[in-house]
């Protein structure tokens, strides 16, 4: 008689605690957890159940019995029990609610999820549903952005070798060539990607945006003969409006074609919408929409320069200290035009690495934290997992998780964004070549071989976060191993008293 495994053995004593197969009508499991869809509450035997060597816990929830074994096993028990009681077996539930048993990764998703939620039932206004559009038009470009700017830093490496004489000329040359028509591939074509995504979020034809964005572009219009800015009296100028233009524009083509729609007959719609669709907006989009967003764009990124030249460390400061707040309301999302601007403009973004020093703060907050709190396994374990992404730039787990539910280490992990912040200000003139990146991924694409300052700056803001917090920014309740850090209501509340 062959012996059996330990999961088995746990189906068995599971089934005899909860009334048998006959009582279940479905498993699965999470992460740690085997949980059963019981018919009779009645015939659950929980307290028994505790007692079976192998479990470690047991969770009532509705009609859901929750039967915590840890992770690994949890997936092979519900297996055993489906294959044992013929019973259905679910997909697996991908969470985890039991951070002692894990890295904390989990654990800090999960609580980042609840407080993100809470966030944002707190503060659904018009104007955050605005940043919400923006950032659905721009969330699926950032890989091609990320992609396109390593591509574009690598050649820009290359051109530096070459310019130097310490790579030959030739093959080199025909490298650099072909890197950087890749890159271009993005970066030419930017304004019909992002008109594309602008008419997928606002209801447009998807066709349509691409084309309103690529009127942008002026081809065909010859430079001897340019079409007037009926504003300035002056020449149009290819591109002119840019992103901002883009989508003011492909926001009005929507609408047109939405009205249009209403008494064009179905017969002929294919027709005359996208034609008179085009003609209309197209021509506003030439001599109205490109002029006045061209004004609005230019004016953005000439102030932002201004005020990141004469403020120098002192405006650093501030945008790195204030950086987080925006990201927490979920006001960053409206500086994407602005950062891509600026690249159209200058080559680069300087605001992006000052903005983020903002998350470095929170790295370093959260190694003070991990020290001073090694008693508090549930905070230690949450902080384990959250480090490595917050290290790497995604910094929504140690804000959700961490940092904001205990109030005070937030406020600390800002300050220590300022600082890094200020470094660069006073340095000057680091910037991105591309967005999507931050934190230590941002290196590859910063511009004109500035790495070096970007990464002091980093670990200014490190040393900031951890000090300020090590010394100021640590509740006493925090310290304390029964304290559970991170649930949605000491989140709100740590909003509230900011």
């Amino acid at each position: 008689m062959s012996k059996i495994s330990n999961e088995e053995r746990l189906a068995q004593a599971i089934y005899q605690h909860i009334g048998g197969p006959t009582n279940a009508s479905k498993v699965y499991n999470c992460m740690t957890r085997v949980r059963i869809h019981i018919i009779d509450n009645q015939r659950v035997e929980t307290k028994s159940l505790k007692q079976v060597e192998g479990v470690m816990g047991v969770v009532e929830d509705g009609d859901t019995l929750q039967v915590v074994v840890g992770p690994g096993t949890a997936a092979k028990v519900a297996t055993v029990m489906a294959d044992q009681g013929h019973i259905q077996q679910g997909r697996p539930v991908q969470e985890n609610l039991d951070p002692d048993m894990t890295s904390g990764r989990g654990e800090a998703e999960r609580i980042t999820s609840e407080n993100k939620d809470k966030l944002k039932q707190k503060n659904d206004t018009p104007f955050k549903r605005a940043l919400k559009v923006i950032a659905s038009i721009f969330v699926p470009l950032i890989p091609a952005f990320v992609g396109a700017g390593i591509i574009g830093g690598i050649a820009s490496i290359i051109q530096n070798m070459l310019t130097a004489g310490a790579l030959a000329p030739g093959m080199w040359d025909n490298i650099f060539l072909v890197l950087k028509i890749l890159q271009n591939g993005l970066f030419f074509y930017l304004n019909i990607y992002i008109g594309i995504n602008a008419a997928r979020v606002f209801g447009a034809t998807e066709g349509l945006g691409g084309i309103v964005a690529g009127v942008t572009y002026l081809t065909g219009m010859l430079p001897e003969a340019p079409l007037p800015n009926i504003f300035t009296g002056g020449d149009l100028v290819a591109g002119q409006g840019g992103v901002i233009g883009v989508i003011i524009a492909v926001y009005l083509l929507a609408l047109v074609e939405k009205n249009l729609r209403k008494f064009i007959p179905d017969a002929i719609d294919i027709i005359v919408t996208p034609t008179i669709s085009l003609l209309v907006v197209g021509m506003i989009t030439i001599f109205f929409i490109m002029p006045i967003a061209g004004f609005i764009s230019t004016s953005l990124v000439g102030a932002l320069n201004w005020i990141l030249q004469v403020g120098g460390a002192f405006a650093g400061f501030i945008l790195g200290a204030t950086f987080l707040p925006l990201v927490m309301f979920g006001l960053h999302q409206i500086l994407t035009p602005i950062h891509i601007e600026m690249i159209a403009a200058t080559g680069k973004t300087v605001l992006l690495p000052i903005l983020a020093m903002a998350g470095a703060g929170q790295v370093g907050a959260a190694f003070a934290l991990w020290m001073k709190c090694r008693r508090n396994k549930q905070l230690t374990n949450i902080i384990k997992g959250s480090l490595p992404v917050g290290i790497l730039g995604i910094g929504e787990p140690l804000i959700y998780a961490v940092t904001l539910p205990l109030g005070r280490p937030f406020v600390t992990a800002c300050l220590g964004g300022g600082i890094g912040g200020a470094v660069l200000g006073a340095i000057g003139g680091v910037g991105a070549t591309a967005i999507g990146p931050s934190g230590v991924a941002l290196i590859p694409l910063i511009a004109d071989g500035q790495w070096p300052a970007y990464i002091i700056g980093l670990v200014a803001a490190y040393i900031g976060g951890f000090i300020l917090t090590y010394l100021f920014g640590i509740p006493k309740t925090a310290q304390s191993p029964s304290e559970i850090t991170g649930s949605p209501l000491n989140t709100i509340d740590a909003i509230e008293h900011l």
